[in-house]
């Protein structure tokens, strides 16, 4: 990258800078600032004047340091070697600058994003005299155990191959194919560069079908996500908002996770930095980190870099989405993305909107989760990105303006309870206040791989939880006896399924992850309790002798003692429990 000199500082205020004497440099130029190199982007122009906003600590910067244009958008580095490395908000390879410079990260330190000395077994997919298009595969790389890498044709490039390196190891600099097209002959290695503000192109959008299982009961069964969807999950401190993001990473059906730590505490940051290398991807038995990679950008760090954090992220999703793949993204949390886009607003001096946020934040929410979508690839493959957003409200107050915009632009909520959260049952995910828009695309997926009925049984048990709500009202004035036993058995139902059902033990080998067919079995056993245990208290049963069967505790631990592939047990556990009510129903008459 050539770098020119283009203007010199003449103010400093924190990461932002002001700079004067700027005769050739662009709207949203990557700069280099001062001696020490600091990165920064020019975000505004006005004559000779421009505001730079700086990605690392700009202490020691003076008045007359010179500043320097690279020519180019801030951008990321594509190519193998991107999964299961730890990047910063604009893609410094944190472990590789840690051996460099030691615990602390020296200002104005470079590293390349992708290393320059590995060896990669390249195969070629295409031949000399071959016509490439853009987005076609020009060869593929093992990334991993699990990704295999797809090494594709720039979507500025088309024309003939004139040559092609022969099956073999070669570093991600060295040229791979050379093609001749209308705009003369252009080298191309395995590593791209793309600009993390600018979405990359697609052929179309394709409508949103197929769910992403979690395995993860409340949601797949409740309120699923469609593959490309967004989601947003807001809750209060500690209402396990980054918890739920690790079990969706660890068990959600996509390919690739990209992980996203925005403004985190260092030390919740540091337990996925741990963690996630010790995890265990259920479908291959190899490490997690074989199909994730990580972003780290926590609250002590430069609050600017917080700001480019979430664009980096949703630009290698996109990446690996054009090679026809599923990716998920875990953005924790948008909220501290917005404090770093106020505190940088105030800093020049903007006009605030409400609670001090600027003006643009609706815009800028809405710009991130429009990158999400099931795509038609550019090579004609097929792909999607899928954002799932944590919200941290001040004081767990879903009023406030992030979450608020939030909503208006993805079409799932997840909402957290704090009530749930201090009674230990998790996820927190409240039935009350969640919703889903995807119901409609998803349910003929449901029907069709689960089993008929999975609609219905949904909009029963939502049913009687919005029953029991009404239900609870009664009670805190008058208690649960006055009511007759029909109505408490409503209230016995639904904290059946609350219990046997929406919680979940992330620590349960056997309830950690739960298949849709083991959760459309518990489903239809609790709706079938409901069912035949209305029938028995018309028919004189009481409500005592239905909560002394012996199966209903089996019913209550079904989630902890039947495996996802013993779903032979619940058939036998439905069995004993019609064959429990119709006994009790017998001796009654009998009596």
């Amino acid at each position: 990258m050539e770098e020119r000199r283009i203007g010199k500082v003449r103010r400093v205020n924190g990461p932002v800078i002001e700079a004067e004497g700027i005769t050739d440099g662009m709207m949203m130029e990557l700069v280099r600032v001062a001696e020490s190199r600091l990165i920064g982007e020019l975000i505004k122009l006005t004559g000779d004047r421009a505001i730079i906003q700086v990605y690392e600590d700009t202490t020691g910067v003076s008045p007359g340091d010179t500043i320097y244009g690279s020519g180019m958008p801030l951008s990321v580095e594509l190519g193998p070697g991107l999964i299961g490395t730890i990047y910063d908000g604009i893609q410094r390879p944190l472990e590789r600058i840690a051996e460099i410079s030691g615990t602390m990260i020296k200002k104005g330190i470079q590293s390349p994003s992708l290393d320059r000395d590995k060896l990669w077994e390249f195969v070629p997919e295409v031949k000399a005299g071959d016509t490439v298009l853009p987005g076609m595969i020009l060869g593929r790389v093992q990334e991993s155990e699990r990704i295999e890498h797809r090494i594709l044709c720039p979507h500025d490039c088309s024309g003939r191959v004139v040559e092609v390196k022969a099956r073999g190891s070669y570093t991600i600099t060295e040229v791979i194919v050379t093609v001749e097209g209308a705009s003369g002959t252009r080298q191309l290695t395995m590593v791209q560069r793309w600009p993390i503000r600018k979405p990359r192109p697609v052929q179309e959008r394709l409508p949103l079908s197929i769910p992403l299982i979690t395995g993860q009961r409340v949601i797949d069964s409740l309120f699923p996500l469609a593959k490309g969807g967004t989601v947003a999950i807001p809750g209060g401190f500690g209402t396990g908002k980054t918890m739920t993001q690790h079990a969706i990473a660890k068990w959600c059906d996509a390919d690739i996770i990209v992980y996203i730590g925005c403004g985190e505490r260092g030390n919740e940051m540091t337990d996925v930095l741990t963690e996630f290398p010790k995890l265990i991807d259920p479908r291959t038995g190899q490490s997690l980190m074989q199909r994730t990679l990580l972003i780290a950008n926590t609250s002590n760090m430069p609050v600017s870099a917080r700001e480019a954090s979430i664009y980096t992220g949703v630009t290698l999703a996109e990446y690996y989405r054009d090679q026809g793949y599923h990716v998920a993204v875990m953005a924790d949390s948008t909220s501290r993305w917005a404090e770093a886009l106020r505190e940088l607003s105030g800093r020049m001096e903007e006009m605030p909107a409400e609670e001090g946020y600027p003006a643009y934040l609706p815009t800028r929410i809405a710009e991130f989760y429009e990158r999400a979508g099931y795509m038609r690839n550019l090579g004609g493959s097929e792909g999607s990105v899928s954002l799932i957003g944590a919200v941290s409200p001040a004081g767990g107050d879903f009023s406030e303006p992030v979450t608020q915009h939030t909503k208006r632009f993805v079409r799932c909520f997840w909402g957290l309870d704090r009530q749930l959260a201090n009674a230990r049952h998790y996820p927190a995910i409240s039935w009350l206040e969640s919703y889903s828009e995807y119901l409609d695309e998803v349910t003929p997926w449901w029907e069709k791989t689960a089993g008929e009925g999975w609609s219905v049984n949904r909009r029963r048990i939502m049913e009687l939880l919005q029953r029991e709500v009404k239900l609870q009202q009664v009670v805190k004035l008058v208690g649960p006896d006055a009511l007759p036993d029909s109505q408490r058995f409503i209230l016995d139902v639904c904290t059946l399924f609350k219990n046997a059902f929406l919680q979940q033990n992330a620590f349960d080998k056997n309830d950690c992850y739960s298949t849709i067919e083991k959760q459309l079995r518990m489903m239809q056993i609790i709706l079938l309790y409901a069912e035949q245990g209305e029938i028995a208290i018309k028919r004189g049963v009481t409500l005592v002798n239905l909560r002394k069967m012996k199966v209903l505790q089996e019913i209550v631990k079904m989630k902890l003692t039947v495996a996802n592939d013993q779903i032979s047990q619940l058939d036998r556990l439905e069995a004993r429990l019609e064959q429990s009510i119709e006994r009790m129903q017998a001796t009654h008459v009998g009596s």
